[in-house]
């Protein structure tokens, strides 16, 4: 249905930006929803954040809310995340993936996705 792939990471210091994006190919619908999870060594995929690829309507986690921004262009089937004031706390390996649906509790779970990408590596040093 919808392929995804993730670019953006790298490596910074405490206090800085990256900008993630997640390119997207395939059949994209507008109930669409675009979701960006992490995942720390040895722990869960936790949520971060999700967009409605047709209104726009956007969800944050309590940790990135404030800091983070996730936004989409259409034109170029692409979601991105802007990441500010980066912490420690944030390094992870961070996935796009694609569920469909209204923003709700269901939106928070991995399990409610069809398709990931292969993921991105933030690395936020002390």
């Amino acid at each position: 249905q919808v392929q995804l792939e993730e670019s953006g990471g790298g490596l910074v210091q405490t206090g800085g930006s990256l900008r993630l994006s997640c390119a997207a190919s395939g059949r994209t619908h507008v109930t669409s929803v675009l979701g960006w999870f992490r995942q720390a060594p040895g722990k869960e995929r936790v949520f971060v954040s999700a967009v409605t690829w047709g209104g726009g309507d956007t969800m944050y986690s309590d940790s990135v809310k404030g800091r983070f921004t996730i936004s989409r262009d259409i034109a170029n089937s692409t979601v991105y995340l802007q990441m500010n004031s980066l912490k420690p706390e944030d390094t992870a390996v961070y996935y796009c993936g694609v569920t469909t649906g209204r923003l709700n509790i269901a939106t928070r779970a991995p399990k409610a996705y069809y398709s990931w990408g292969r993921g991105t590596q933030v690395t936020v040093s002390s």
